[in-house]
């Protein structure tokens, strides 16, 4: 691949993998919202029922079921006579939901400043390399998770129940738009740099300094975000004039 901006038929490439039996309730949760995070399933998006039963090889109970759990997510939207369809944020909701986690982020690094142990710290330079060599191979997706496991290990380390609680519900609402913020190069390269920089400030137990860090990190994204969907609005209306 070229050193350009991610094309939509390279993202929505990967297998959808088929679902175990065991535990499938919970698989076929992960495995939906993972193809919402990861754009197989757009925003705005009826879903089509009988396709991803026969995508997942389940049945329509489980799936319904599943839906209902992404529904009180805020994943999905379920409407008694159209169905179900993946939720497209409003640009006022994308705005306050991206400005209220990075306050919670930010809070989230002055926290783990203070009780983050050296093993997490371990941990999550591990991970921040595994996200460099994604980076390095163009894998989107790979780069995503470790991206986000990082984030969330510094969540943990705040070592707050109610902040963490907070955390997961807003963060799950959000994390198909932080996929979505690395399309463009660029940004996917500064990223990287904000990264290097709240390793940097963990070692040296800066929670201020952690915490600008994260703040503006979610700010970008909310900003890369808006510019996607704005470049998206306006080729969809030229096409229709």
């Amino acid at each position: 691949m070229q050193n350009s901006d991610i094309e939509p038929g390279e993202r929505l490439a990967p297998l959808m993998p088929r679902v175990e039996r065991q535990r499938l309730h919970d698989t076929v949760v992960e495995h939906i919202r993972r193809f919402i995070v990861e754009g197989v399933l757009e925003p705005g998006k009826k879903l089509n029922e009988r396709e991803l039963c026969e995508t997942l090889g389940i049945s329509r109970t489980p799936l319904r079921e599943a839906l209902k759990v992404l529904a009180a997510e805020g994943l999905i939207e379920i409407s008694p006579n159209r169905g179900a369809s993946v939720w497209k944020m409003s640009e006022a909701e994308l705005r306050e939901t991206f400005e209220l986690m990075s306050g919670l982020e930010a809070f989230s690094g002055e926290l783990a400043c203070e009780r983050i142990t050296p093993a997490e710290i371990a941990d999550i330079k591990a991970l921040h390399y595994a996200m460099l060599a994604c980076r390095a191979q163009n894998d989107l997706a790979g780069y995503y998770s470790r991206n986000q496991a990082i984030h969330d290990k510094i969540n943990e380390a705040a070592r707050n129940s109610q902040l963490r609680q907070t955390y997961v519900a807003v963060n799950r609402r959000l994390q198909a738009l932080r996929f979505r913020s690395n399309f463009q190069i660029p940004k996917w390269d500064r990223a990287i740099h904000d990264h290097d920089e709240m390793l940097k400030a963990l070692d040296d137990r800066d929670g201020r300094r952690l915490a600008t860090i994260l703040r503006q990190h979610l700010l970008d994204k909310r900003d890369a975000v808006l510019q996607i969907q704005s470049n998206e609005d306006a080729a969809g209306a030229s096409l229709k004039a």
